[in-house]
């Protein structure tokens, strides 16, 4: 990847790290995808 991609990982992650509302829609995003459901 070049610089400007790992700058925008390193944000994002960032910004993940410090919103916990953010950060739990888009784990709930993934298990979606992955057909699995994090709620029963």
């Amino acid at each position: 990847m070049n610089k400007m991609a790992m700058t925008a990982v390193g944000l994002g992650a960032l910004y993940l790290m410090r919103n916990k509302q953010s950060r739990e829609k888009l784990m709930e995003q993934f298990s979606h995808l992955a057909g699995t459901s994090s709620k029963p």
